[in-house]
């Protein structure tokens, strides 16, 4: 009951958990909302305010140049009068010399005339004089006036230069970095989505197309000459019964384990085998479950399947003496030789081939009989012969890379390029398939549910198989 009401309470408290972030989202997505709406609205009036202050200085602006041209222009009528108020002022000083008290009393008639003229000629002066003076008092009170006028352009540009930059200071920063940062990312932008929705297309055409014909014609690997025997591969089914003799041992993964009968002796086996540990610890074969059977006669069965994964389905491979298998070691589950005898595992090291290269398969494990192995595999494990035939001069057959679990060393192997093109832009096949001719076996999984085609899309997962690969997995 206490358990029931946990799992309740539990329940109750993710759900109510869920449930505020839920409103928490949505509260705090609708206010950013709101927050953009109105930094929008008031970047908006904003603009618009500036546009009218800008348009409202420049016709200040073109008003002020027109007063300093007229200020200029009025200036210049003030010299000129005040030059003709001097030229007159001149005249009428030179014309009153002239006139001397000797031709006052005695007046001839030339004289007479000429004082006349004179006369005549101060009376212009005068007028001129006078004409002048009042043209220079007006010119000067427009002078005032515009200079008035000028101060208040002044003043009026002085205010609208304030208004000005407090519009420009109040700008929205957020708007503002928006489009700073879209005019110095926005070519970098369209580059990665570019790349982005063409860039995988392009990269699937040049690799199938140009890089993995190439590939294809490289000289295939092979690891060992003709064997003796071959190995037998029984049927493979989602439980098996592995059979222990007298003196003969069964070193498991613990998961693989699912019953046994009593009077085995058990122990741990921490490492499958300590001259590859890395391997061992990449394949997960470690802390092995060894089961020996002590006693001298009689027989012990053991019951192996996996209870995670229902999809896969394992078998018993036997390796007859003077046989080998290279075998990957991530599809191994369990090794069954005699107690007193090593397992041999030889190691082929292929870093100057290209095609490890390729494959990212520079290791090799050469399983040496005599000695069974339990292998799993995703719905089924099936062997492969490789055997003459009628109207067939060199026996050849290619499986799915991922597929493959192992072949017999004196077959010769090589990757291949996919058999089309849908199939690898797809995440369908890998680029390569496996191409294995000449007259042995290979074993493979009936589909292949963990390779770099299963796992396309996944970086991580790509990189880290990778990695696996180097040590043999």
């Amino acid at each position: 009951m206490q358990v029931m009401l946990l799992k309740l309470l539990s329940w109750l408290g993710q759900k109510l958990i869920a449930a505020a972030l839920i409103v928490l989202i949505a509260l705090a997505g609708y206010g950013l909302w709101l927050f953009l709406q109105e930094e929008g609205m008031n970047e908006k009036t904003r603009l618009g305010r500036l546009e009218e202050t800008v348009v409202r200085r420049d016709r200040l602006l073109s008003a002020r140049a027109e007063v300093e041209r007229k200020i200029t222009a009025l200036r210049a009528e003030v010299e000129t009068q005040k030059s003709r108020v001097q030229q007159a002022e001149k005249v009428m000083a030179s014309l009153r010399e002239l006139e001397s008290w000797w031709n006052q009393w005695w007046p001839w008639s030339k004289q007479k005339s000429q004082q006349e003229a004179n006369a005549e000629q101060a009376k212009k002066m005068e007028a001129l004089k006078t004409e002048a003076a009042g043209k220079l008092t007006e010119v000067q009170r427009s002078v005032t006036e515009v200079i008035w006028q000028k101060d208040g352009i002044e003043n009026a540009l002085t205010r609208l230069n304030a208004e000005i930059g407090h519009l420009e200071a109040s700008r929205s920063r957020l708007r503002h970095y928006v489009l700073q940062a879209w005019h110095r990312m926005k070519g970098w932008v369209a580059l990665a989505l570019v790349s982005y929705f063409f860039g995988p297309t392009l990269w699937a055409l040049v690799m199938f197309y140009g890089f993995g014909r190439w590939v294809s014609g490289g000289t295939p690997i092979r690891l060992g000459p003709d064997a003796a025997a071959l190995p037998t591969v029984g049927e493979s089914h989602v439980s098996i019964e592995a059979v222990l003799r007298p003196g003969e041992r069964l070193w498991i993964k613990e998961k693989f384990l699912q019953a046994s009968d009593e009077g085995l002796a058990r122990s741990t086996r921490f490492v499958l085998d300590w001259r590859i540990p890395f391997t061992s610890l990449a394949c997960g074969l470690i802390e092995l479950v060894e089961m020996r059977h002590a006693r001298a006669t009689g027989e012990y069965r053991v019951t192996l399947s996996n209870g995670v994964d229902p999809h896969l389905e394992l078998a018993v491979v036997e390796i007859p003496a003077g046989a080998s298998l290279v075998l990957r070691p991530r599809f191994l589950a369990g090794v069954m030789q005699r107690a007193g005898e090593r397992l041999e595992i030889r190691r082929h090291w292929q870093i100057l081939r290209w095609q490890a290269w390729v494959t990212g398969q520079f290791r090799f494990f050469e399983f040496v009989g005599p000695c069974r192995l339990a292998v799993a595999g995703s719905r089924g494990v099936r062997a492969e012969l490789l055997a003459d035939r009628e109207g067939v001069a060199a026996p050849a057959r290619r499986t799915n890379q991922d597929a493959t679990i192992a072949f017999t060393p004196n077959l010769d192997y090589r990757p291949v390029r996919a058999e089309t093109f849908w199939s690898y832009y797809r995440g369908m096949n890998p680029l390569f398939d496996d191409l294995f001719s000449g007259r042995g076996l290979f074993v493979l999984q009936e589909t292949a549910s963990e390779g770099s085609a299963a796992t396309a899309g996944k970086f991580w997962s790509g990189i880290w198989n990778g990695v696996l690969k180097v040590f043999g997995w």
